[in-house]
This record gives structure tokens, C-alpha cells and sequence, in this order.
């Protein structure tokens, strides 16, 4: 199947999902969009902006679209990818952009369809959330993690690639298991820590007033993915939890050996432990670090 003759059908129309549509309206690679959301006024934004070309329900859109796209929660989409499954034809393709990937994946990992579907993770986001927050650039020149590629047929494989290079991503590939480890150390530590220290700062300055009069940019920024939607990432929380308490276990370490050093007022250790994280400069910039012998 051709990308321009195939129609696409998202389900979920926030930030994820109707950034998705928004670029692949515009790229003109695919035939029609469609969208479905579960909450009403989600799904009439989206159409009112133009983000989609029709509103349809659940079962229409699931009946009607070569390319069926999930962009919910990720409890939501470890319940309903099994049933997406059921209903596809062997010529439908599924993709999901869930944030975690171990469970979806066992939950599908035996089924008569799972060839059928390509389990991905765009690297991309904002605090914001809602058909409001989305906009057409929000892939462009991200990371899109495929995984488990070799349980996807080949022509799954090639569509999904495709589609993912449509929004202006760059594909790599591992494990579930491999990425959900590592994206509870780069992302979803993250957001804990936002929220932490939002909460913690909220707790002692009772006076807002005097936070945001005194908040640096160091703060803004720090907190900002506090400002994310709960409804998102509560269940990133609780799918990934396993290795989440294993990265929070090493956080939680490093701080209460930090704040030993500055109840014993040792600049020396201080200084030492903060020129050694500095090498994280490199590595952002996309540098690799050189390890000592």
C-alpha cells in the first residue's frame, strides 16, 4: 500500500496525536485523516481547527483506516491494542506512541495480529497537552524508538518507518525491555523530579507571591515538566515502575550522599562531584564521552 493512497485514523487528539495529524496533513503523503477522541470537546477542537478531516467514532474510524495510530494514556493502550487487533484486517496496520513499552508488548506479544502492528515511542513533547497544544513541528528532528521491530512483518515495518520519517523523525531500534529501562534514567526521572521539586517548593513557600518573584531561570526551567498532564503521566509511573524505584534508588543515593557533603561543608567533594557531571555537557550536545582508562 502506497502512504498517498492510505487513510490514517488517530485515536487520541492532544499534543501527540493531533501534532501527528497536523504534519500529515500537510506533508500530503496520505490520503485522508481521521480522528477520535474519547473526551467530546478534544474531538470538536480538533475538527474545528482543522487538525483532522473528519470525526468519527471508535468503531468507524477502527473499520476505516489503513493506519490506525494510538496516542493515549498507556493503561488506555495496553486495554485496547488487544482489541484493535481483533477487529483489524490483515492489510491494517497498528502503531501506538506510548511511552512504555513493556507491557503493551506482552500483552500483544502472542496474538494473530501482532505482525500487524509496530509498537514506537517519539521522543517529543511539551509540558502543554490538549488539541490546542499540538502544532506540525513537534517530530522534526527527533528520535523515534522502534521496538521489538522483528515481531512487526516487513511491510508493517516499512510503513510505520515511513510514516515516522513523514513527521521528520530518525528511527532507532531496540528491546522493549532495553527501552524501558533507559527511558525511566532520561525522561520519566525527569518528570519526577519536576514534580518534587514543585511540590516541595510549593509546601515551604506558602506565599506564591514570593516565588515567582523570586524564581531564576535555573527554576523555571527545572520545573517546567511539572506543569505536564497527570492524566499522561501517572500511568507512565505506574506501567514503568519497576525500573523506575531502581532509578529512584540510585537518585535518591546520589542526593543523600550530596547533602552529607554540604552538612560537613565539604567544597572540596562538592566541587569534585560537580566538575564530574559536568561531562554531561558533551553528551547533550551529542558528543560521546571518553572514558578514562
Amino acid at each position: 500500500m502506497e502512504g498517498t493512497a492510505a487513510t490514517v485514523g488517530i485515536i487520541g487528539l492532544g499534543l501527540m496525536g493531533g501534532s501527528a495529524a497536523l504534519r500529515l496533513r500537510q506533508s500530503g503523503n496520505y490520503k485522508s485523516i481521521r480522528g477520535y477522541d474519547h473526551n467530546m470537546d478534544h474531538a470538536l477542537k480538533a475538527a474545528e481547527l482543522g487538525i483532522v478531516d473528519e470525526v468519527l467514532s471508535l468503531e468507524e474510524l477502527i473499520k476505516n483506516s489503513d493506519i490506525i495510530l494510538l496516542a493515549i494514556p498507556v493503561d488506555s493502550a495496553v486495554s485496547i491494542l488487544p482489541q484493535i487487533l481483533e477487529a483489524i484486517s490483515p492489510d491494517q496496520l497498528v502503531i501506538d506512541f506510548g511511552s512504555t513499552k513493556e507491557k503493551i508488548g506482552d500483552a500483544v506479544e502472542d496474538h494473530i495480529r501482532r505482525a500487524n502492528y509496530v509498537a514506537c515511542h517519539p521522543i517529543a513533547g511539551t509540558e502543554h497537552s490538549g488539541p490546542t497544544a499540538a502544532f506540525g513541528e513537534l517530530f522534526k528532528d527527533k528520535v523515534n524508538i522502534i521496538c521489538d521491530s522483528q515481531l512487526s512483518s516487513k511491510w508493517a515495518l516499512g510503513m510505520a518507518e515511513d510514516m515516522m520519517e513523514t513527521l521528520g523523525m530518525r528511527n532507532k531500534y531496540m528491546s522493549r525491555r532495553d527501552h524501558d529501562r533507559h527511558i525511566a534514567y532520561v525522561s520519566h526521572l525527569s518528570h519526577i523530579s519536576s514534580f518534587m521539586l514543585g511540590k516541595t517548593v510549593l509546601e515551604v513557600e506558602k506565599d506564591e507571591k514570593n516565588i515567582f518573584d523570586m524564581a531564576g531561570s535555573g527554576f523555571a526551567s527545572t520545573v517546567r515538566l511539572a506543569k505536564s498532564s497527570p492524566e499522561m503521566w501517572a500511568p507512565i509511573f505506574s506501567e514503568n515502575s519497576e525500573n523506575i524505584v531502581d532509578v529512584l534508588d540510585a537518585y535518591i543515593g546520589n542526593l543523600q550522599e550530596m547533602k552529607q557533603q554540604i552538612v560537613e561543608k565539604n567544597k572540596t567533594a562538592l566541587k569534585t562531584v560537580m566538575q564530574d557531571v559536568n561531562r554531561i555537557r558533551p553528551v547533550l550536545d551529542g558528543e560521546t564521552i571518553k572514558q578514562e582508562d
